[in-house]
């Protein structure tokens, strides 16, 4: 036997056993870290990307009350469980300003409004020549307060085109705002 050969080195048994318990720590500690940041809300970031409420419950605009074929588009939608009044009518102005404002988006959005109650004739009439596009809709009363839990007033609400309610804004928020959220959602939207 030669002296100058030498034999490989016995792996060590705890070797082995570390890098295993080392790859399956980096596959799935994450995961368990993602678990547990769910489960009991530690590391949640407060600030939040948009200005309106988010809804994340699966609601439609069924569900909502709204009655009538919604067009596969995103949609910018304006309710009022009464008549259309001062506040109503500002935000069916501002739903339309936020389409034009989309500029080279707007024909994946459509602006429309969703009443119980039949609008003036007077107020009938300027919507047929000022909002030509403007889409109405019958709004169920009753489905409309159990959706809404009886919220005042008019409101305005994104809808994604397959009839999701996203997000809901109240009669005085700013029109960027709600112009801003709704670009963000047509970037990252693979739909409309």
């Amino acid at each position: 036997m030669n002296p100058a050969i030498a034999l490989p080195e016995a792996p060590r048994k705890g070797r082995g056993r570390l890098q295993l318990l080392l790859l399956l720590a980096v596959a799935i500690g994450p995961m368990l870290l993602a678990s547990a940041m769910y489960q009991w809300r530690f590391w949640v970031p407060e600030a939040r990307s948009y200005h309106g409420v988010l809804i994340g419950d699966g609601q439609t605009l069924a569900d909502l009350g709204v009655q009538g074929d919604v067009q596969p588009l995103w949609q910018i939608l304006v309710t009022a469980p009464g008549e259309c009044a001062a506040d109503c009518r500002e935000l069916v102005y501002l739903a339309r300003q936020i389409q034009i404002g989309l500029n080279r988006e707007t024909a994946r959005a459509s602006h429309g409004l969703a009443l119980a109650e039949p609008l003036a004739g007077d107020y009938a009439a300027q919507l047929e020549r000022e909002y030509p596009q403007l889409r109405r809709y019958d709004l169920d009363t009753r489905a409309y307060q159990q959706a809404t839990e009886g919220l005042p007033g008019a409101w305005l609400w994104l809808v994604d085109p397959h009839g999701n309610l996203v997000l809901r804004y109240p009669a005085d928020s700013r029109g960027k705002a709600i112009l801003d959220d709704l670009r963000y959602l047509l970037k990252i939207s693979q739909i409309g």
